[in-house]
């Protein structure tokens, strides 16, 4: 089973960047696809982006162009570069590995956007 560990959530103003890292363990991770949720409060956890195993990638609307998901097999670690960031980014952001009928996810990091 893989673990899932967090990093690089902060307090950021409107416009700037922040990059997430999940660093995993436990299991091959390039045969995993990784995810990158988030969860506001009062509100569903949403997807964010996704990268499948084979390096494709799928951004929800809301972040298309402004986020960019990324996998270093190498390193067992996947990232989230954020840039452009709103208000409404603020949220507590999770990772997430999927194979099959096969999640786990880590602890969350919190990433608030505000001035």
């Amino acid at each position: 089973q893989v673990q899932l560990v967090e990093s690089g959530g902060g307090l950021v103003q409107p416009g700037g960047s922040l990059r997430l890292s999940c660093a995993t363990s436990g299991s091959i991770f390039s045969m995993w696809h990784m995810g990158w949720y988030r969860q506001a409060p009062g509100k569903q956890r949403e997807l964010v982006a996704r990268i499948t195993s084979g390096g494709g990638t799928y951004y929800a609307v809301a972040v298309k162009g402004r986020f960019t998901i990324s996998r270093d097999n190498n390193k067992n670690t996947v990232y989230l570069q954020m840039n452009s960031l709103k208000p409404e980014d603020t949220a507590v952001y999770y990772c997430n590995a999927d194979r099959g009928v096969v999640a786990v996810w880590g602890q969350g990091t919190q990433v608030t956007v505000s001035s």
